[in-house]
């Protein structure tokens, strides 16, 4: 087993150039290994130069380097800047992982978090984004740490120029298209000239806001567990909590459901929304949030839902025989499968048609059971609406076969010993999933 590990993100800029070095100074000492993670964004022309700089300056100080270049770029409409700090933090954690390394320091100082907390002020972001930049946080499988976050710019610049270390000058860093260049070229030297403390008070500001964060997660681990139902949110119990108590614990549950921070412009229409629908859905990102008798959960967003013909008309098939039948103008698939019970003899699939619903079908549940409208059936046995989407399934003869989130009509059956067959629908979900969902 080797020495212990510490990896130190480095760009090439002054303050990653500084804490490298200091860090294997210290190091050193206490038989420590270090490494350097550096990542190459590909955005910029001198990409290549900063990394060749990196390498350089790695080998002169005996440290070994570890480099990932990103074969990504940024979607169409999303920020660069987003993209770049999402995929860096990805690749730095494979870099540190593979190396065995499970501790990874970063260069940020105290200017870096004043002017974090004033960019999520200006976005109106929660307490979440108001506490800004941890001192150390658990994120992919890595211990990411800031050692430097108290201290000033004006000390890193003093220990760069004691120690004659070069370092690169990012041109863009003056590009005033991206929100952190121009509160740094056109407030910062303003708001200091007007109140020089700026700096240290809005640091101050993001520790008492990590403070405050802390005890509503707390609090929240404290209510949530009373409110779940599965991975859903019960709303009945949840309207129970004090008003400040129930916001904090549905900006919790989102946090977890949407795998990331409640959005605020959601949080507070679902404020206002939640205590007045008993049914609803909800965008939310790449998903959607649904509320069904009185359960609220989160889902993919779901392809939309396109008639395969016109109103009224027909699509035939053959579905005699068991296997996948894909209807892509309905994004989704059939399946049939062989049963022993609840199933419907092959010849009544051979010439069965797909259509919309068109009004007044009735669906029965047991083979002596009386035939009720989709819609008594659905509230009956409480399937949502998201589930009853896609096309009912008739015979030649017009006799309804199959509803999806129904299932197959009783009427409809095989007798027991004859080979039958059964329908599912498989509704497509987004294309990332890889997956499809059955239902009925």
């Amino acid at each position: 087993m080797g020495p212990p590990r510490v990896a130190v993100a480095v760009s090439g800029g002054r303050d990653s150039t500084a804490l490298l070095h200091c860090t294997q100074r210290a190091a050193r000492a206490l038989g420590i290994e270090v490494l350097a993670l550096h990542v190459h964004h590909g955005l910029m022309p001198q990409a290549d130069a900063w990394h060749d700089h990196v390498r350089r300056q790695a080998r002169r100080w005996g440290v070994p380097l570890l480099c990932a270049r990103l074969e990504t770029s940024p979607a169409r409409g999303d920020s660069v800047e987003a993209w770049a700090r999402r995929e860096r933090y990805r690749a730095l954690a494979t870099l540190a992982q593979g190396a065995g390394c499970n501790l990874v320091l970063l260069a940020h100082h105290r200017r870096d978090q004043a002017e974090t907390w004033l960019l999520q002020a200006l976005r109106a972001a929660g307490p979440a984004g108001l506490a800004s930049m941890p001192e150390t946080a658990q994120r992919l499988g890595v211990t990411w740490a800031r050692p430097w976050l108290e201290q000033p710019r004006e000390a890193i610049e003093a220990y760069v120029h004691r120690h004659r270390l070069t370092h690169i000058e990012d041109d863009s860093n003056g590009d005033e298209r991206f929100a952190r260049n121009r509160l740094r070229t056109q407030v910062w030297p303003a708001l200091t000239f007007a109140f020089p403390q700026a700096e240290s008070a809005l640091a101050a500001a993001a520790a008492q806001a990590q403070q405050a964060q802390a005890l509503a997660r707390e609090l929240a681990d404290q209510d949530l567990p009373g409110l779940r139902l599965g991975e859903g949110l019960s709303v009945p119990a949840w309207l129970t909590l004090p008003p400040q108590r129930r916001r904090n614990a549905l900006r919790a549950w989102l946090s977890q459901a949407l795998a990331g921070p409640g959005m605020v412009a959601l949080l507070e229409r679902l404020e206002r929304e939640l205590p007045l629908r008993r049914q609803a859905r909800w965008p939310a990102g790449a998903g959607e949030l649904r509320l069904y008798r009185g359960l609220l959960s989160a889902a993919p967003q779901p392809a939309a839902l396109a008639l395969p013909l016109a109103d009224g008309a027909c699509t035939p098939l053959d579905l005699g025989q068991p296997g996948i039948h894909h209807l892509s103008r309905w994004h989704g698939a059939l399946r049939v499968e062989a049963v022993v019970r609840l199933g419907v003899p092959a010849a009544l699939l051979r010439g069965a048609v797909v259509q919309p619903r068109q009004g007044g079908e009735r669906w029965c549940l047991s083979a002596h059971g009386t035939p009720r409208s989709l819609k008594k059936q659905f509230q009956a046995l409480a399937v949502p609406p998201w589930e009853r989407e896609g096309p009912l399934v008739w015979s030649a003869a017009g006799h309804l076969l199959f509803v999806p989130g129904l299932g197959m009509d009783a009427r409809a059956c095989a007798e027991p010993g004859a080979p039958r067959l059964q329908l599912s629908w498989l509704r497509d979900v987004p294309r990332e999933t890889g997956t499809r969902v059955p239902v009925g």
